[in-house]
């Protein structure tokens, strides 16, 4: 009898997601097929779900971020540092497969822009072949070209807090990528989030001389403070008044050099923009599906002050790899951040834990 993998497969937009049985493939050339060791639930699955995102068709296995362990391989394979990939070897591996021909790809050099990128978990479907194609499940079928990063580093942690790092810890350290602060700078933060987590972490390294957190007061901005941030700005006892008088006091009546969206929200957005100085800088990575527009008085707030918008959209591996890097380099501080896991089976309800705000980072662990 055939070996079977068990998915939870959406079937239905804002219906509960059926548990299935599903052939364990062989790995054609250049394939791998993974266990998963655990998979995030992330912010963006919950609307995935609700049909919000216009990339997504159903039936989908929901889930792009995945820890695993390789089960089989078609052919040798070797991770982004050339070593040899052999079966139990732990990896993580990039959310998106991008490719590698088109003008983004080659004359850009920036894979995430590529339009013909696909991601397991939202782009591939479940009735594609090999149909292991998202991490809500016990497996997945990793495409020929998968770029994949070997874990020894992280041989004795818990497979789980590696989780974040694949989603919102790569988007994170995109963004920096594209700026960040110099040192002695002040940088605020909207989002106390994984990606605002990463984002502290992330001013801090650069030498951020004032990094400012703006989010409810709970046991993430905790882990704010232990990741650097100097100062923590309680969005439910201050209203944007005052968390901009605040930040001015803060810079000599300027503003912040940097202000870094991690929250997904349009009053967010409306809000970094009001915190840089002339010519700072804004990035926002945080809004993931279409919220509607927001309305900006250009002249008074974006021409007159001479200020910079950046946009954030997903990774490239380059940027996997330095957010794993930096969970390994505080691991006791990041096993903060995931405060909800949940078998395989009770998807739905991790799903209404994220949605309902109770987690920070919730994992499923198959």
């Amino acid at each position: 009898m055939k070996s079977m993998a068990r998915a939870m497969v959406l079937e239905e937009f804002n219906r509960p997601l059926v548990l299935r049985e599903i052939p364990l493939p062989e790995p054609g050339p250049g394939e791998a097929l993974v266990r998963l060791l655990a998979a995030g639930v992330c912010g963006s699955d919950v609307h995935i779900c609700k049909g919000e995102d216009i990339r997504v068709r159903v039936p989908l296995i929901p889930g792009h971020e995945g820890i695993g362990e390789l089960v089989a391989s078609g052919g040798e394979l070797r991770d982004i540092e050339g070593r040899a990939v052999r079966p139990g070897d732990r990896l993580a591996w990039e959310r998106g497969l991008s490719c590698g021909a088109c003008y983004f790809c080659v004359i850009m050099r920036d894979p995430g822009l590529c339009q013909n990128r696909r991601t397991y978990g939202i782009h591939v479907p479940r009735d594609e072949p090999p149909y292991l194609n998202g991490c809500y499940a016990s497996h997945l079928l990793l495409r020929r070209g998968a770029k994949l990063i070997g874990l020894r580093a992280a041989a004795g942690l818990d497979p789980a807090i590696l989780v974040p790092a694949c989603c919102s810890g790569a988007t994170t350290a995109h963004a920096f990528d594209l700026k960040r602060p110099e040192p002695g700078e002040t940088a605020v933060i909207l989002g106390p989030g994984p990606l605002g987590m990463f984002a502290v972490d992330l001013a801090a390294r650069s030498g951020a001389g004032q990094i400012v957190l703006i989010g409810r007061e709970s046991p993430r901005t905790e882990i704010g403070r232990r990741l650097g941030a100097t100062l923590v700005l309680d969005r439910a006892a201050t209203g944007p008044e005052e968390r901009l008088a605040r930040v001015r006091e803060l810079t000599g009546g300027r503003g912040a050099d940097w202000v870094y969206e991690c929250a997904g929200a349009n009053t967010a957005v409306s809000e970094a923009l009001t915190l840089a100085r002339r010519g700072g800088t804004v990035l926002t990575a945080g809004i993931a599906v279409p919220t509607g527009k927001i309305e900006v008085d250009w002249f008074r707030i974006v021409n007159l002050m001479n200020l910079n918008i950046q946009g954030v959209w997903l990774s490239d591996t380059r940027h996997l790899r330095q957010a794993l890097g930096l969970v390994l380099a505080k691991p006791d501080v990041y096993a903060g951040l995931l405060t909800h896991r949940f078998p395989l089976e009770k998807t739905n309800e991790a799903l209404a834990a994220v949605e309902r705000g109770e987690t920070v980072k919730a994992a499923l662990i198959p």
